[in-house]
Formats: structure tokens, C-alpha cells, sequence
């Protein structure tokens, strides 16, 4: 059986460290629970070498926690709660066996000035790099309810399954995104090293070379002179689009254009209103007022159009207007999601609707990033294939014509 290594509480707040044979961390956890402690890690020994250690090295820089690290954070520190230990003594715990230089200057941050009078909520409104609006309203929320560990539960939910989604969607475009670069390379390969080893043999001919094959020398001879200089030509191209993308006209126009591509635009609707539903539910369900919830809602939106929809949207409420009307009138969010709020509204169950509605949008997504992967797969390789026979049928012609001549 692989061998542990695991990171537990007492119910006295004693922390205890050691390893044990167990198949699975389920069985560590149930093993802890026999001696009536709270199994808060366990890393299988051999699983997590100097790889980990260079990964959560710290390099001073100025930046925020990892969104993993901040859900791991969150948990431990609602368990910690919920076992019944005080804030300060669960936030030393937390400083004491977390891996993270980072995590830790954080941690012990938060926990200076928590001892200092501060409430958890202005705490960490001190790290926005690491802590979103959203996390520090659940948080104050949770305090001025009493309810502190619940909202860590909740919010722990919450990130988990961000993170879930984000982890699903990128490794589904692992793959294509290899075999893109493979494609690429190899047709290079081909233009930079391969052509060029024929073009001595048609000068020695002196034959007038097919058109497709003189155009074939013509791009492997541009590649190789000026092969750096197009890749670098490119790079600054991506980078000044990037940032021209971080101007609103221009953001706007290119979501706009996006919007009218049909399956790139249900997948941007199905995301913005993940984001929406997932984080009004979760504010609604914590104690956060519409208003207030709306308000933050609208920060954690990616696209402009769906912001502005949610701002205008904000504005109609405070006036009076009902929520699922006032969205539905900016057509930017699904049926879906306007005919589940408008239920929610007229049953006096909002967040729990917001909440399914984003399950159901979150399935989706995973549904079309599927979809759209199983198709480029193969477009990837079809195209790759006609671009290599291309490649590889000019110089054959080439060749045959060579022989044409010698008869």
C-alpha cells in the first residue's frame, strides 16, 4: 500500500503530522477519525518531491494566491472552525504546516491583524491580489450572521468547483493544443530542412521547376532567412492585440464579433451566466441583499457586454423592477437563465435557483468544450495531412519531371 503523509487536528487544536500505509486518503481520514481527530491534508510520499518544492517556492514576488491554494485555505480554515477553535489559534495553524512561503506571509498577515482588533473580512480586504469582492462580502456576511464557518463551507464549495471547471476545460484543450504545435513543427521541419536538400539536385538539372514546387522552395528559403524574424514579428503582434483588447471599444468590438459566431457565442452566454447565477446564489444564500449582491455579481463578469447588461440591470432593481425582466430586456443571457430567476423570484427561492441554474450552465460548457475538442481533433489532423502530402506531392512531381527529362 502507497504511503502517506498527512496533517491532522485534535479537538484540543493540537496539530499531529506523521505517515501511514493506507490505500487511499479516504482511508487516512478514517483512520484520523478513530482517534477522534480532523484529517485536513494527506500527500501520498514520493508523489510530491522537489517538483512541489520548486513549484511553491517563493520568489518575492508581489503576487496572489493561486486559486487552489485559496480554496485549500478556505477549507482548512472552515474545518478548523467548525472542530471549534477560535480564529487566532486556526490561522496559527494554518501559518504553521501550510508548504507556501507566500501563503504564509499572507496567512500570518491576516492573522497580526485579526489579533489586532481587525474583523477576518477587513483582514483580508488588505490581500485583493488574493482575495476576490466576492470572498471578503461572503466573509463580513458571515460574521455579522454568527455564521463564519458556514460561509467558509460555502465558499470553499464555490472555489472547488471553479477550480473543477477550469481544470476540466483545460485539459480537454491539452490535445489539441499539442498536436497544433506538432502539426506546426513538423510542416516547418519539412520547409526548413527537408525542401532544401532537393533544390542542389533541381539546379543541376536546370529544369523549369512546377509552379507549386518553385513556390515551396520559395517558403522554405523565406523561413530560413527570416524564420526568427516572423516569429518575432508575431509575438509582438499577439502582444500589442492583447493590449489593444484591454481598451473597452475594443474588447467591445471583438465581443460583438464573437457574439455572432453561433457556438462561440452559447458558449461565452453559458459562461457569463455561470458566473452570474453562481455568485448571486452563493451571496443570496449567505445573507447578502440583492442590491448588494448584484453589484458584486457584475465584478466578477469577464465580458463587458454582460457587465454593462448586469449594471443597467442593477439599476432597474433599485428603482423597483423585478430582477429576471430587467435582465431578459438586454437579450444577452439564455432563456434558461432568465425563465429559472423569474421562477425563483415569484417562489421565494432565488438562490437556490441561481445556484441550479449555474450547475446546469456549467454542464453545458463542459458539454461544448467537449464537443468542439472531438471536432478539432480531426480537423487538426486533416489539415495537417493535406498540408504534408501538398509539401511532399510538389517535390514528387518535381522529381518526375526531372525524369521526364533524362528520357
Amino acid at each position: 500500500m502507497p504511503l502517506f503523509r498527512y496533517t491532522g487536528v485534535d479537538m484540543a487544536g493540537k496539530r499531529l503530522n506523521g505517515t501511514i500505509e493506507a490505500a487511499n486518503a479516504y482511508a487516512v481520514a478514517d483512520h484520523l477519525h478513530g482517534r477522534h481527530c480532523i484529517l485536513l491534508r494527506a500527500d501520498e510520499v514520493g508523489k510530491a518531491g522537489s517538483l512541489a518544492a520548486l513549484l511553491n517556492a517563493d520568489l518575492g514576488l508581489k503576487r496572489g494566491l493561486p486559486q487552489a491554494a485559496v480554496a485549500q485555505f478556505t477549507r482548512e480554515l472552515a474545518v478548523m472552525l467548525e472542530a471549534g477553535q477560535d480564529i487566532d489559534r486556526a490561522l496559527r495553524f494554518l501559518v504553521e504546516t501550510s508548504d507556501s512561503k507566500a501563503a504564509r506571509r499572507i496567512m500570518q498577515s491576516l492573522r497580526d491583524q485579526v489579533r489586532s482588533g481587525k474583523s477576518l473580512a477587513a483582514s483580508l480586504a488588505e490581500h485583493p491580489e488574493s482575495f476576490s469582492k466576492l470572498y471578503i462580502s461572503l466573509v463580513r456576511a458571515g460574521e455579522a450572521g454568527g455564521q463564519l464557518a458556514g460561509s467558509l463551507s460555502h465558499l470553499a464549495d464555490l472555489l472547488e468547483r471553479e477550480a473543477r471547471l477550469t481544470a476540466t476545460v483545460q485539459s480537454a484543450l491539452i490535445y489539441p493544443a499539442l498536436l497544433t504545435v506538432a502539426s506546426v513543427g513538423t510542416i516547418v521541419l519539412l520547409l526548413v530542412y527537408v525542401v532544401p536538400q532537393f533544390t542542389p539536385i533541381f539546379a543541376q538539372a536546370g529544369a523549369d521547376l512546377p509552379v507549386q514546387t518553385q513556390i515551396l522552395i520559395g517558403l522554405g528559403d523565406i523561413l530560413q532567412n527570416y524564420g526568427l524574424l516572423m516569429l518575432a514579428a508575431l509575438l509582438a503582434l499577439g502582444f500589442l492585440g492583447y493590449r489593444l483588447l484591454q481598451a473597452d471599444k475594443a474588447r467591445l468590438a471583438a465581443e460583438r464579433t464573437l457574439l455572432k459566431v453561433p457556438v462561440i457565442a452559447a458558449l461565452m452566454r453559458a459562461t457569463q451566466a455561470a458566473r452570474l447565477t453562481r455568485t448571486l446564489g452563493t451571496l443570496l444564500k449567505n445573507g447578502v441583499g440583492l442590491v448588494p449582491a448584484l453589484g458584486i455579481s457584475q465584478g466578477v463578469l469577464t465580458s463587458l457586454i454582460a457587465g454593462r447588461a448586469v449594471a443597467d440591470t442593477l439599476a432597474k432593481v433599485k428603482e423597483g423592477s423585478r430582477l429576471a425582466p430587467a435582465l431578459a430586456a438586454h437579450a444577452f443571457f439564455p432563456l434558461q437563465t432568465i425563465h429559472m430567476l423569474q421562477l425563483g423570484e415569484e417562489t421565494g427561492r432565488l438562490s437556490e435557483m441561481a445556484l441550479r441554474v449555474s450547475d446546469i450552465h456549467d454542464n453545458q460548457i463542459q458539454q461544448t468544450v467537449q464537443r468542439l475538442v472531438a471536432l478539432m481533433v480531426p480537423v487538426i489532423t486533416i489539415i495537417m495531412g493535406i498540408v504534408v502530402a501538398g509539401i511532399v506531392g510538389s517535390l514528387l512531381v518535381a522529381m518526375l519531371s526531372l525524369n521526364d527529362l533524362a528520357k
